[in-house]
């Protein structure tokens, strides 16, 4: 099983993504989190990531796409499956993407795209950016970050139904309804594909 996720801020990519990688029993190659290994263990990457941050830019593209081929390289010594958390987030980025995972013949079998409405994603920011006291991270800022997901990453939704493997879940319920909903799906998909030969473990969930 091989799944990459797009997904609006405060969707649940984070909670879901983990709960997809331990039912899988498949890594789960979060972007931000490869970022502050590297940061955390001062390698090359992780020198130029500090800059960046430091500055408040955008980590470059080639950096990220460094990252995901170092991840995809380690999954596929690792069995094969995987949970992309993190990219794209951008059509150039999901076109590089594509590139880096198909010369190395670690193509998804599926986009799994978290659908929330912008209010009830509004909520869920406003309590979280609550609950870590991120004075920044105010109403202006959230609406600015979801207006930019529906600007530039949401089209990439487009790309992957264009390629077969787009499957849309209702992000709205409670994370555990999600999870169920979510596993549900991914199970049925793998079963049609016969991506669940390279699953071990793989059971409907209650």
């Amino acid at each position: 099983m091989r799944v990459l996720m797009v997904a609006p801020p405060g969707a649940g990519k984070g909670t879901q993504g983990a709960a997809i990688a331990a039912h899988f029993r498949i890594q789960h190659l979060a972007v931000g989190d490869l970022l502050r290994r590297h940061v955390l263990e001062g390698t090359e990457i992780g020198r130029d990531v500090r800059g960046h941050l430091d500055r408040g830019e955008l980590v470059p593209d080639g950096i990220v796409l460094e990252l995901l081929r170092q991840g995809l390289t380690e999954a596929k010594r690792n069995g094969g499956g995987y949970v992309l958390d993190g990219i794209p987030r951008t059509m150039d980025q999901a076109v590089a993407a594509y590139r880096v995972a198909l010369a190395l013949g670690m193509t998804a079998d599926v986009a799994l795209h978290l659908e929330a409405g912008d209010e009830e994603l509004m909520r869920r920011l406003r309590k979280r950016a609550a609950i870590e006291h991120r004075s920044d991270d105010d109403e202006a800022v959230i609406r600015r970050r979801l207006q930019q997901y529906h600007e530039v990453t949401q089209p990439v939704l487009a790309f992957y139904a264009q390629r077969g493997i787009l499957l849309t879940v209702d992000a709205t319920p409670p994370a555990d309804v999600v999870t169920r909903d979510v596993l549900a799906a991914l199970t049925a998909r793998a079963a049609r594909t016969g991506a669940a030969g390279r699953v071990p473990g793989t059971h409907r969930p209650g």
